[in-house]
């Protein structure tokens, strides 16, 4: 009976692994909503504001990049190259070493024109992991059918994101770039981490802002990209590889331990 027992536990010991693994996505930033993160920029009326955002518990956030089993806060940073801005949002596995997620670049066009996007660091997202805001532009045309039929024609136009209380803030005559004061265990008191959830729970909560925000392949914002590329951050602690990610863990002595991740796709991304 005890044998009987024992075997019983091993058999579900496995299953649950199994079941472990089909709740991981297939890329590391999948567990951070690049569309959300520009919904929640949109209505952030300060850099400030949107790190704010960023780390309150909501449908954006699941990433755990040191398997603490704690959600990673997200810091806001932006550097500034002309009328170009790239917004940099990052997160520190330890004390020393720091990881980009993910970078929103803007650019004024005109007087009263912006455009924006945010692109996925390549150490999570496939290359070139890039997302705009989208409109429809609704057109009446005349319908081969007849004369008297209009026929609707939609079609999808870039948005001008000059009106976004957060673009205006960082084109006043008095912004002062925002970095974000905190650190490795030197996080705001109002901030609670909170427990990651399954990937496929996560993306389901993400589906309303894949509505209005979708992938591209032309990068737009180039100017202030070239500053950022000889400040981003990789971390050493977060090896990629073809068959998954690598977490590299550290011990009291310093040794240190490997332990692969196996990541399962979702249906239906985006």
């Amino acid at each position: 009976m005890k044998k009987y027992i024992s075997l019983l536990l091993v058999i579900l010991g496995i299953t649950s692994g199994f079941s472990q693994e089909d709740n991981r996505p297939v890329n590391t930033g999948d567990d951070f909503s690049l569309e959300g993160a520009l919904a929640l920029f949109k209505k952030a009326n300060s850099l400030e504001e949107f790190e704010k955002f960023l780390n309150e518990e909501n449908s954006v956030n699941n990433l755990d990049l040191n398997n603490d089993d704690d959600i990673d806060y997200i810091l806001v940073e932006d550097i500034k190259e002309g009328d170009s801005h790239v917004i940099v949002l990052s997160t520190y596995l330890d004390e020393k070493e720091k990881q980009d997620i993910a970078t929103i670049s803007i650019e004024k066009t005109g007087e009263n024109k912006a455009l924006l996007q945010i692109e996925g660091d390549k150490d999570l997202y496939p290359e070139n992991t890039i997302i705009e805001p989208i409109d429809e532009k609704e057109t009446i045309k005349s319908s081969k059918g007849g004369p008297n039929v209009p026929e609707i024609d939609f079609q999808i136009v870039s948005v001008n994101v000059w009106l976004w209380p957060s673009v205006r803030f960082l084109y006043a005559p008095n912004y002062v770039v925002w970095v974000s004061p905190y650190r490795w265990r030197n996080y705001p008191r109002w901030w609670k981490p909170w427990r990651p959830i399954s990937h496929p729970v996560f993306y389901a909560h993400c589906a309303p802002h894949r509505v209005y925000y979708r992938p591209v392949t032309t990068r737009r914002v180039v100017v202030a990209r070239n500053t950022y590329t000889s400040r981003r951050h990789s971390s050493t602690l977060v090896v990629h590889n073809r068959r998954g990610t690598t977490v590299i863990h550290k011990n009291k002595r310093g040794n240190v331990k490997a332990v692969k991740v196996r990541r399962t796709p979702v249906r239906g991304r985006r």
